[in-house]
């Protein structure tokens, strides 16, 4: 919420009317019942940064800001409440924390300022609006307006200040450990450092010379435990036909993995063992050799997470090779929509039983047969949906069935539904 910058004072209801400080109580009542499109603004602009760093891309950074902004709009809120007017004390939860932290280890700290900042510019302009709403008074509502700017330019002030002590610490912790260095040392081979094959195996217990199949680990639990996390990769090693796992802890929630895959890792079976594990996901690389493999099957697993924090699908392991195409298509998300939009019209609206049937009777080459197999259904069911779907299409499909499939393509992982295979 910016107004112009204000020192924190002690006195910040000096010469306030008690109509304007119970104005500012009945504001702070209705921000408490933010509607979901209000906050849904705060959290877009908190992560609409230019950064190396794309908050809204990683979904262990991405929940802890949603978390964080709920926390501190609530704590704002409730303390003017209960005393209107009064300094709000600061409001530094572990999701901040964790955030902070984190930012600092990417050596971005400055993005965590620049998303408070950007929170509180939007956060400001929805309160302008609340503001209005509660009195037409000019007088009131300068000094209402005037007051809340010095509150809330106080209280995320202060939140900073602790914000900024604690990156300082983490700082300082980084020097000093030695799990860092192991990272550091696999950040600069992902960066292409020309390292020594015989200097890694040794360093990091583990042969660089081999096959590999990289994975990315993580859980929107900031207080998940490590040793759950190394659980899953044991499993998705043991999935991959092997024992030989090498783990990285890129963060509090999140492991870096790689293993000597033997076999292609069982994407069904993994599956079914993360629906018992609440928050835990895994996103697969394809396979590679030697150091060059190493890098790349881990930069696909990395690319595979961003396509999974832009479309948020609800597959619990995604791999590389099943979003090759969506991740170049999905980087621009509004001309993905268009593109989805312009090429199927009201194929759009018109449900999954729909477009799943065109679907896979596209990924089947047009076999209606081999569809009606995959589908398990009547082939002239089939043919109904077929013939429903053309009729909702902008276009004939014979003269679209490229742009058709891929628009479908980006729709289904969109939404969460299930890919059907290739005939």
């Amino acid at each position: 919420m910016n107004a112009g910058a204000s020192p924190r004072s002690e006195n910040l209801s000096a010469d306030v009317s008690p109509a304007v400080l119970e104005l500012l109580r009945q504001g702070a009542e209705r921000v408490l019942s933010s509607p979901v499109e209000w906050l849904n603004k705060i959290d877009n602009a908190s992560m609409r940064t230019d950064s190396p760093v794309a908050v809204a891309e990683d979904p262990v950074l991405a929940a802890a800001t949603r978390r964080a902004n709920r926390g501190s709009l609530t704590h704002w809120a409730l303390a003017n409440v209960e005393k209107p007017g009064a300094p709000v004390p600061p409001y530094i939860s572990e999701d901040m924390k964790s955030n902070a932290r984190e930012l600092v280890r990417h050596g971005v700290p400055e993005l965590m300022f620049s998303a408070a900042q950007a929170a509180q510019n939007a956060a400001w302009n929805l309160w302008m609006k609340v503001a209005f709403e509660l009195t037409g008074d000019p007088d009131q509502l300068r000094q209402l307006l005037e007051l809340s700017s010095r509150s809330i330019n106080a209280f995320v002030e202060a939140n900073m200040e602790g914000v900024a002590a604690i990156m300082h610490d983490e700082r300082e912790k980084l020097i000093r450990s030695s799990q860092v260095d192991r990272r550091e040392l696999i950040s600069r081979v992902l960066e292409g450092d020309l390292a020594s094959v015989q200097r890694l195996n040794v360093q990091l217990k583990y042969a660089v010379d081999q096959p590999h199949l990289a994975a990315i680990i993580w859980c929107e639990d900031p207080n998940v435990e490590l040793s759950r996390l190394e659980s899953v990769a044991g499993a998705f090693a043991r999935y991959a036909g092997t024992s030989e796992v090498l783990t990285i802890a890129a963060n509090s929630a999140t492991l870096w993995v790689w293993c000597h895959a033997k076999v292609p890792v069982d994407l069904p079976r993994m599956d079914q063992y993360l629906a018992s594990l609440s928050g835990v996901f895994v996103t697969v690389g394809s396979h590679g050799s030697g150091l060059d493999g190493f890098r790349r099957s881990h930069l696909e697993a990395a690319t595979t997470q961003r396509v999974f924090g832009r479309l948020r699908p609800k597959s619990r392991i995604i791999s590389f090779d099943q979003i090759r195409l969506v991740s170049l298509m999905s980087e621009d998300p509004e001309a993905t929509r268009q593109f989805v939009s312009h090429t199927l019209g009201d194929l759009v609206l018109a449900g999954a039983e729909l477009q799943q049937a065109l679907l896979t009777y596209l990924c089947h080459g047009c076999n209606a047969a081999q569809a009606t197999r995959q589908l398990h259904t009547h082939r002239n069911t089939l043919l109904r949906r077929l013939a429903r779907a053309e009729e909702l299409l902008p276009r004939p499909l014979a003269e679209n069935r490229i742009h058709v499939g891929a628009a479908l393509e980006l729709l289904t992982w969109s939404n969460g539904q299930k890919r059907p295979p290739a005939g």
